[in-house]
């Protein structure tokens, strides 16, 4: 399985999301939208909006995705087999305002 996921470097989507590959095991591609504006640019234009986290699967692009929704995504897909393994971070949490507080400083929107 080939997998990118455009994630910001500190969010609890881009966390959870993290936590979801953690708990199967899967090798994945960690690119930071955040720091490197060519990253977020390419994410827009692979995924037609602005918002992360975005997940491409084997060429299947999930945007504005939860790890709940990665998760459930791979399993209806038979991409992974159900796990029971704890994850360390809520798979659905949003980033705590201090977060998005932390990050507004650094986001360059380019559209």
């Amino acid at each position: 399985m080939k997998v990118k996921a455009y994630l910001k470097p500190h969010c609890g989507w881009s966390n959870g999301v993290r936590a979801i590959f953690s708990k199967y095991g899967i090798d994945y591609e960690d690119i930071d939208i955040i720091n490197f504006p060519e990253n977020y640019a390419e994410m827009v234009e692979k995924s037609g909006q602005t918002l992360s986290p975005c997940v491409e699967i084997d060429g299947v692009m999930l945007a504005d995705v939860s790890g709940e929704e990665v998760e459930n995504y791979m399993l209806s897909n038979q991409l992974v087999q159900p796990s029971e393994k704890a994850v360390d971070v809520p798979i659905d949490a949003p980033c705590t305002d201090e977060e998005h507080e932390r990050m507004a400083s650094k986001t360059i929107r380019f559209f």
